[in-house]
């Protein structure tokens, strides 16, 4: 039976909520994405990286996850798993080292268990993405060595809207999977009273690629019994998909704050590449119900500026399908519930502290023969943190510190505990008007996760027999960041230099042995054992932009950027990290006149040779984008946009090297995509 935490999260109910929360834009409209930091609401905060995007750029971004919207961000890509599955890969680090959020608390879904799960959180509803480094991470969860991104949405209001009713209407068309999606969101109140409502319905048929889908060279190389009989040119076979959801909010509003609650409901049904044998496809059908209250108090007591609270329950499962059969099952029932709150400056001082609780009932099972994958296993984590910060002159200082305390009850197993510390420190020097330096040191520790200590069983959709590693021990990371900034007229750069050193560093690979669906060894029809391992690496890199303004007269705005990043990650005993992002450089053009903005932006992406053992290299690949939208008025309030875009121009067969799947799922061909958002 689980313990009973729930007092300290029924407690939330009558305290406020938050999340890495910034001022809300516009109630009436799909809303914007922030690739950023979160920042004191006295001053803004540059000790973190930080890019703002516009509402523009997250119609030109929106992909169909995640990881596809933020792709294109310096140091991030995303791990596909065909077009179904796409999670952020932030500096290299993937999984449980970047924490997913749905409005400052966990999405709670198995998109970190394991590659070929997708997250919950869509892209297509949100108002915004914060994507989190350094110090503030420590609010929001441990050991998040590549970072937060929380993705943001108007589904509990928290300012009454402009009007009694509002909404927004998009519609898109992707000709790479003949995909159409619609998103429908309507907003409105009046005295004190905020409600909302939203939706989202998307189609796709199979993947069209620029070649074939199976590389037959490079996976002979990882599974040398592989008959291969099935290899399309030009389409990615069992790749179609259906996703609906549905959300309702409402709050009260006033002056002393607000209080809401919301409900959702998801349905997303998506098929895995199969790897040519014939002999198996897979489909996972997933279904979430999230229920979530949040509320605020201003100035609640005389040391508090403002209290917030969180408490969301979220009940996750999805099945993986094999040949209609039901294979593999995942289940996660999830509490998670945190206070914050804002404290008066004590002298310079200014912060945040803060408690999370968060309880989970996860369960991975056979599912017509019950045998475990991962022992239905209850998970408890009590969290404390705190993140402040005081300004001594030119320079901002921030401190941030967070203590978890983690207990794994499997069933007819001994408990598992983990107390991880984890602290950061920052200063980020403004020199003069043009010049900045930031530097951040910062300790993140995690406990291994559920799936890491205990996986032994056949998994469907990833065909591989994976096993953990009861004795994993606390993985703990020392992140060294170094950035610049220079504005000018003629000139905006950004440079970030980093250098990760993680003891016990834990990560799932290839042994190079095959067994059967039972886990023994065998001759024919075997599978590919994925083992959990730990041992200290290293991560270092860089991410780097230069902006040159080309034009600016009555002909419009013309902006020329240079980018690149690289992510490099080596064991200390020698080897190599597998899936790593390859080196990327390029170059885009950004012209902007009056309500017209368009964009052409050229990739390339080297090599990857250093794909770790049992893994197979990707090679380099060229990307060419384009994308233009035209804002005009409607009817009367009524705003029309439009937008096409046009990716991968040149047709590339392109792999990604943090794929498990690189050598079976390319990413899409030429396509073009195009739509309309019609905003009131």
């Amino acid at each position: 039976m689980q313990r009973p935490i729930y007092p300290y999260m029924v407690a939330c109910l009558f305290l406020p909520a938050g999340g890495a929360q910034a001022e809300e834009p516009g109630n009436t409209t799909l809303g914007e994405v922030v690739v950023t930091a979160p920042a004191p609401k006295e001053k803004e905060n540059p000790a973190q990286p930080a890019v703002v995007l516009s509402e523009d750029a997250l119609r030109m971004k929106t992909g169909r996850s995640i990881g596809e919207t933020l792709k294109d961000e310096l140091g991030i890509a995303s791990q596909s798993f065909g077009p179904g599955v796409g999670t952020p890969v932030i500096r290299g680090q993937a999984g449980p080292r970047v924490r997913v959020l749905s409005n400052g608390i966990g999405s709670n879904d198995a998109s970190s268990f394991s590659p070929d799960h997708a997250a919950s959180v869509e892209p297509l509803l949100a108002e915004r993405v914060e994507v989190l480094r350094g110090p503030a991470t420590l609010l929001y969860g441990s050991g998040a060595i590549g970072g937060i991104v929380n993705v943001i949405d108007s589904r509990i209001p928290d300012k009454m809207p402009d009007k009694p009713i509002g909404g927004a209407l998009e519609q898109r068309f992707d000709s790479t999977s003949d995909e159409t999606s619609t998103v429908m969101k309507i907003d409105g109140g009046r005295d004190h009273i905020a409600y909302h409502l939203d939706g989202f319905y998307r189609h796709r048929d199979n993947l069209s690629i620029g070649g074939s889908a199976i590389d037959t060279a490079k996976a002979s190389i990882t599974d040398p019994s592989l008959d291969i009989v099935d290899n399309p040119k030009g389409h990615l076979n069992n790749t179609g998909a259906e996703a609906i959801s549905g959300s309702a909010g409402l709050s009260w509003i006033g002056e002393p704050g607000f209080a809401g609650a919301s409900i959702n409901h998801l349905e997303n049904n998506y098929g895995i590449a199969p790897d040519g044998t014939g002999e198996e496809t897979v489909r996972i059908a997933l279904r979430q119900d999230k229920y979530d209250f949040k509320s605020e108090l201003i100035d609640p007591f005389r040391f508090a500026k403002s209290l917030r609270a969180r408490l969301g329950y979220t009940d996750y499962q999805h099945t993986e399908i094999a040949n209609g059969e039901p294979g593999a099952f995942f289940a996660n029932r999830t509490y998670e519930s945190r206070l914050e709150m804002d404290h008066q400056d004590i002298g310079p001082v200014r912060g945040t502290v803060g408690f999370q609780v968060q309880s989970s009932n996860f369960t991975a099972i056979e599912k017509l023969t019950g045998e475990p994958i991962v022992p239905h296993s209850l998970i408890d984590s009590y969290s404390i943190f705190a993140l402040e910060s005081f300004d001594a002159g030119p320079v901002t200082y921030q401190f941030g510190m967070r203590i978890d305390q983690t207990d794994i009850q499997p069933d007819g197993m001994k408990g598992l505990d983990y107390t991880p510390v984890s602290a950061s420190v920052s200063a980020a020097w403004k020199i003069d008007k043009q010049h900045q330096l930031n530097l951040a040191l910062t300790r993140s520790s995690r406990a291994p996760q559920v799936q890491e200590l205990l996986a032994d069983g056949f998994h469907d959709a990833t065909r591989s027999f994976e096993r953990g590693n009861v004795n994993l021990k606390e993985e703990t990371s020392y992140n060294l960041d170094l950035g610049y900034r220079f504005k000018s007229d003629w000139l905006r750069a950004e440079f970030d230099l980093f250098h990760n050193w993680a003891g016990d560093y834990i990560y799932q690979q290839r042994s190079g042995e095959f067994v059967d669906e039972e886990g023994n060894p065998c001759t024919i029809d075997c599978k590919p054992v994925l083992v959990t391992s730990q041992q200290d690496a290293i991560f270092k890199g860089y991410e780097a932009k230069l902006i040159f303004p080309v034009m600016e007269n009555r002909y419009g705005l013309l902006d020329l950027t240079l980018f690149s990043d690289y992510t490099r990650g080596e064991f200390v005993n020698g080897g190599d990290v597998p899936r790593m992002p390859p080196l990327r450089y390029g170059l885009q053009l950004d012209y902007n006149q009056d309500k017209l903005s368009s964009y052409l932006r050229f990739t390339r992406a080297d090599d990857q040779p250093h794909a770790g053992d049992f893994e197979t290299s990707t090679a380099g690949y060229f990307l060419l984008n384009v994308g233009v939208n035209y804002q005009l008025k409607a009817y009367k309030d009524a705003e029309l946009m439009l937008f096409a875009k046009g990716n991968n121009l040149l047709d590339q067969n392109n792999r990604n090297s943090t794929s498990y799947l690189r050598n079976f799922a390319p990413e899409a061909g030429r396509g073009a995509e195009i739509g309309f958002r019609l905003s009131y």
